[in-house]
């Protein structure tokens, strides 16, 4: 099996999700205002969602194909979202998705973990590009992503059929020049 570098930042610890972490992505995934703006999450979201989930993580990192991480803060150990880099080796990209717990929103805890994926995907991985899309009702999605240095590329409209309904997406990016022009110093 793979391993996963722990990431810790100011207030946060990014690291390898374990089995241990079940009852806690079932507890905070399982809300629809989170699986309405994630595509992997559904609402209710069960156990087995949650041992799926898992399997597809080990999977993903024993491929070095998607590197999902935890989010925790640093002084407690349990799950309050997910952070993660889907990779296409092909185009050394990556797409970057991210939950955050409801409880625990505009504390800053998604844009710090951002920056730090940002920063694995980059300086570890060696990616040339990252992306994210986020649906347009979703201002506090837009808010990470732009504080992070990452800019707009894109909009794609009616690109998803969610429920009978069809969603609209911005796509954001960061290159590596881009990355490495803004954190000159780190």
């Amino acid at each position: 099996m793979k391993t996963l570098e722990e990431i810790y930042t100011p207030q946060l610890k990014l690291r390898r999700m374990e089995l241990s972490d079940l009852p806690s992505l079932i507890k905070y995934a399982n809300n629809k205002k989170i699986a309405e703006n994630i595509f992997n999450i559904s609402y209710p979201y069960k156990e087995s969602d949650a041992v799926f989930r898992f399997n597809v993580i080990l999977q993903g990192l024993e491929n070095e194909n998607r590197y999902i991480f935890a989010i925790t803060y640093k002084t407690h150990n349990e799950l309050i979202g997910e952070i993660g880099l889907n990779i296409d080796k092909e185009h050394k990209r990556a797409e970057v998705g991210y939950w955050i717990a409801e409880e625990f929103w505009g504390q800053g805890i998604a844009t710090e973990a951002l920056g730090a994926a940002l920063s694995f995907g980059f300086k570890s991985l060696k990616l040339n590009k990252i992306f994210a899309t986020r649906f347009l009702d979703n201002v506090s999605s837009e808010k990470v992503l732009t504080k992070n240095g990452m800019i707009k590329e894109a909009e794609l409209i009616e690109h998803y059929k969610i429920d009978g309904v069809y969603k609209s997406i911005n796509q954001y990016r960061l290159t590596k020049k881009e990355y490495f022009t803004i954190h000159q110093q780190d």
